[in-house]
């Protein structure tokens, strides 16, 4: 099955929340940007001097078995999390500059909300 890159997309960032409960701090990261190469342990030794990990997880494909790029780790305390945010943010891994913001819960079922870009902002392409 073909999968379109909006659909991957749209399952990486997809920020789902219900009404009544906000987005905010977390003691769960989401990291985009990953090298293909780092594995959970790499990933968990990179972020454990911030905090003790509970979790780590990289998402990959099922096809081909590679990362997508992006996981999640999490941390007994907000303010563990917190920190290593701030401290990582930007910062490279294995030559790849992590980013880094808190994780979102998912509610299977529920809406799927994907930002989109302002009607402002209009890119025109032209063809060479």
């Amino acid at each position: 099955m073909r999968r379109t890159l909006s659909s991957i997309a749209g399952r990486a960032f997809a920020t789902v929340h219900s009404p009544d409960s906000p987005p905010g701090p977390n003691s769960k990261l989401f990291v985009a940007g990953l090298s293909w190469s780092v594995n959970e342990k790499s990933l968990q030794d990179a972020f454990s001097s911030f905090g003790e990990v509970t979790e780590v997880r990289i998402a990959y494909d099922r096809d081909s078995g590679r990362s997508r790029g992006f996981g999640f780790v999490s941390f007994t305390k907000e303010d563990e999390a917190s920190s290593a945010k701030d401290a990582m943010d930007g910062k490279a891994l294995l030559g790849r500059p992590l980013r880094i913001s808190f994780a979102l819960d998912r509610v299977r079922g529920g809406p799927v909300v994907v930002p989109r870009l302002s009607t402002n902002a209009t890119t025109h392409y032209t063809r060479s």
